[in-house]
C-alpha cells in the first residue's frame, strides 16, 4: 500500500488549518491524502434513527473537506473515509499505513478542576507514525525549523527528521536544549561544589553531540545550537518556535497515560503549541538507517 498522509477533521477551523497544511505537504513530496472523520456511534443502537442521522453528517463534512481539498490543491489526489469508533482509536488503525497523521490543535476542557488531555494528545500518543499537530497554517513569513533535544534516542531521531525538513525548505536549523540550573539555596550550600557549572558543561556537550555530523549530510544547511539553562525545556521551545515555519519533538512511543508515554515536556508543548509541530516517531532499526 502507497504511503499516504492521513488528515483527521471535525470540522473546527484547527481541523481546516490541519488540512490546509496536509495539501501543502502532500503537494510537495508527491503523496496522497486520506482525510478521516471518526463518528463515536458506540453508544448508539443500530436501529435507533439517530445512528444514520450522525453517520450522514460525517458523510457530509468529509465531502465539504473534500470538495474543499480539491480547490486547494487540484494536483492532489484525495480519498474520505467515515470511520466508527473513538477519534484516538480510528486514527491509531489508520496510522499503521501513514507516512505522516496530521490533526488540528485542540481546545482543552476542564474536568473537576483539572486539565484533560485533549484528542490532540491522545492520537499522537496512540499514532504508530509520525503526527502532525497545527494550531494554526503558519504565516507567509514563517521561517526555521526549531528541535528539541535532551540526549535521548528520541530527541537524536528528532534532529535527523528536522535536519532534513529544514535543508529541504532552504530553512535554518535551531537546535535547542533546555534546563533548570539548581536553585540559589542548594549552590548557597555547596558553594565549592560547582554543580551548576558542570551541569551547563554536560548539557552543552550534549547539545553539540546532538548536531554531530550534520555539517557533512547537509553542507549547506545553517545550524544553530541553543542552550538554554534556566528554563523549563517545554518553555524554551515554544518561545523560540514562534514564528517559525516548523517545530519537532520527539516522543517515547505508545500507550498508557499520555503524559508519561510522550514525556513531559512533549506534553507540555502539545497544550501550547507555537506553530506546526511533528511528534517522531524513533524507528525499530538503529538511528540513522
Amino acid at each position: 500500500m502507497e504511503k499516504t498522509i492521513v488528515v483527521g477533521i471535525n470540522g473546527s477551523a484547527r481541523s481546516d488549518a490541519a488540512l490546509t497544511w496536509a495539501l501543502r505537504r502532500a503537494a510537495r513530496d508527491k503523496l496522497p491524502v486520506i482525510i478521516v472523520h471518526a463518528v463515536d456511534d458506540r453508544w448508539v443502537t443500530p436501529d435507533f434513527q439517530y445512528h444514520e442521522i450522525i453517520r450522514e453528517a460525517g458523510l457530509d463534512l468529509l465531502r465539504q473537506a473534500e470538495a474543499s481539498a480539491r480547490d486547494q490543491a487540484p494536483d492532489v489526489e484525495v480519498d474520505i473515509q467515515l470511520r466508527h469508533g473513538s477519534g484516538g482509536s480510528v486514527l491509531r488503525e489508520v496510522s499503521k499505513e501513514a507516512a505522516l497523521m496530521v490533526v488540528g490543535g485542540h481546545d482543552k476542557y476542564w474536568l473537576d478542576g483539572g486539565r484533560m488531555t485533549d484528542r490532540a494528545l491522545q492520537i499522537v500518543s496512540a499514532s504508530e507514525c509520525p503526527v502532525a499537530v497545527i494550531a494554526k497554517v503558519p504565516a507567509a513569513g514563517a521561517t526555521g525549523v526549531v528541535v528539541g533535544v535532551d540526549g535521548s534516542r528520541e530527541s537524536l531521531q528528532a534532529v535527523a527528521v528536522a535536519a532534513a525538513e529544514a535543508d529541504l525548505g532552504g530553512d535554518e536549523l535551531t537546535v535547542v536544549l533546555g534546563f533548570k540550573t539548581p536553585a540559589r539555596w542548594v549552590e548557597k550550600q555547596r558553594p565549592s561544589s560547582g554543580l551548576a557549572a558542570s551541569l551547563v558543561e554536560e548539557n552543552r556537550i550534549v547539545l553539540a553531540e546532538s548536531v554531530a555530523g550534520l555539517g557533512e549530510k547537509y553542507p549547506d544547511l545553517v545550524v544553530h545550537q541553543r542552550l538554554e539553562t534556566d528554563t523549563e525545556p517545554a518553555k524554551a521551545l515554544v518561545a523560540i518556535a514562534a514564528g517559525a515555519r516548523l517545530l519537532v519533538i520527539g516522543s517515547h512511543g505508545r500507550g498508557g497515560f499520555s503524559r508519561t508515554v510522550l514525556g513531559s515536556t512533549a506534553h507540555a508543548v502539545l497544550l501550547n503549541v507555537p506553530c506546526p509541530t511533528i511528534v517522531t516517531r524513533v524507528h525499530k532499526g538503529k538511528h540513522g538507517e
